[in-house]
């Protein structure tokens, strides 16, 4: 019975990122029991720590490793300001439309760290969000994300109109965000004339 157990406990984790599913559930449930933040343009902060299973060969926190962590703060934020259960009940869906992340210091084994999420913006069809990665250590910043939110079957402003009861002006972007967005628009651009997609449309 034993090894019954243990061969299926060996395909799980063989055929399922099992880890990233216990991170999933962990970080559901610290929101749900965690106050509500009424702000949707707070910042937020989730812990973290560099363990064995995020390490590259060089012993640092590995490239993709940031960009995962992303994810479950980004989660995170989302549950705990009601973007996330308003998109929900809404039939809305929020999808990584685009993501650019800098790295500045790698964080090494057991480094402490905290993500700070925070929503910068929002047009007609995404949010934008910045992440930054600051070591707990002297609070450097070792790194920093972009990250656009696309939204699906719905739009921003009704999101956020049906969590705050109210119409919210959005906030004018940072330059760097507006370069970036223009660096978004001018990608689709060129790769919609890359397939044809433009002569189509005319």
């Amino acid at each position: 019975m034993l090894l019954l157990v243990l061969g299926a406990l060996l395909l799980l984790f063989c055929t399922l990122d099992v880890w990233y599913f216990l991170r999933g559930a962990q970080v559901f449930f610290e929101a749900w029991f965690q106050p509500r933040i009424w702000d949707i343009l707070a910042e937020q902060s989730i812990d973290g720590m560099v363990l064995p299973h995020d390490l590259d060969y060089m012993g640092h926190m590995n490239n993709s490793r940031y960009l995962r962590e992303c994810d479950f703060a980004r989660f995170h934020h989302y549950m705990r300001n009601g973007l996330f259960m308003a998109s929900h009940k809404l039939g809305a869906k929020m999808v990584v439309g685009a993501s650019t992340i800098r790295y500045r210091r790698s964080l090494a084994f057991r480094e402490a760290f905290e993500i700070r999420t925070k929503v910068v913006g929002w047009d007609e069809k995404a949010f934008y969000l910045e992440q930054r990665f600051v070591s707990k250590k002297d609070g450097f910043v070792s790194a920093i994300m972009l990250c656009r939110q696309n939204v699906v079957r719905c739009s921003p402003e009704k999101i956020i109109e049906f969590v705050c009861k109210r119409k919210i002006e959005c906030p004018e972007f940072p330059e760097d965000v507006k370069h970036w967005i223009s660096y978004i628009s001018a990608s689709s651009l060129a790769l919609r004339a890359e397939s044809g997609l433009e002569d189509k449309n005319k």
